[in-house]
């Protein structure tokens, strides 16, 4: 059985999609990693898809359409982007299994909560035999942190990024392609693939 490693924050309704498509992998046993999308950000330099006002509606809009059409129930919470980091840890401390990264998910993308109430992360702790003052301890916020780097130094630069065989695929429309990667490695080895991974840059843009 292949292993693969899902890179996920739960601020992304990206990695939510993303999760809802997983099973369409074939053989395949998941890792489940959470890391800070907002230190990738940082590192790579970018900015999110909330923090650009058209692109945010754009997001906004596409991921509920998205969603309805695929037949995933879908909310979005109360307020976003909102801070994923006791969630993050949450499912840390629960051993980032699937049944908690899912929980967790769910609560926050299909109820149209406010993830900044208290009582809902305690209640999704309590739910997850966590003990809710564990989400502040510093083992937690130190294994992420620990995470988050480690995913940056494999090449990791966004949310969700699935790792099969040491590829990298990110988003939520990259299932078909990792699946198709699953099921015959060679597409990746291609001329043309060769070709356009070493892709010469013709123009740089100027900073401003």
């Amino acid at each position: 059985m292949q292993q693969v490693d899902w890179y996920f924050d739960f601020i992304s309704p990206y990695a939510y999609l993303g999760l809802m498509r997983l099973g369409e992998l074939p053989d395949v046993a998941i890792t489940y990693r959470p890391v800070l999308f907002a230190g990738l950000l940082n590192h790579w330099e970018q900015k999110g898809p909330a923090e650009i006002p058209p692109k945010r509606a754009w997001t906004y809009r596409s991921c509920t359409w998205t969603a309805s059409r695929q037949g995933i129930r879908f909310r979005f919470p109360a307020a976003h982007p909102f801070n994923s980091l006791p969630y993050l840890r949450l499912a840390i401390a629960a051993g980032s299994t699937a049944d908690a990264v899912h929980r967790i998910f769910e609560a926050l993308w299909t109820t149209a909560a406010d993830p900044a109430d208290p009582s809902l992360i305690v209640e999704l702790a309590r739910s997850l035999a966590v003990d809710p003052a564990d989400v502040s301890r510093q083992q937690f916020k130190d294994t992420l942190r620990s995470a988050t780097e480690q995913a940056i130094a494999r090449g990791v630069f966004g949310v969700p990024t699935l790792d099969v065989g040491g590829e990298l695929f990110w988003g939520a429309d990259a299932t078909d392609f990792a699946r198709a990667y699953l099921a015959d490695p060679a597409i990746l080895t291609t001329a043309e693939m060769q070709r356009v991974a070493k892709l010469p840059i013709g123009v740089s843009r100027i900073p401003v």
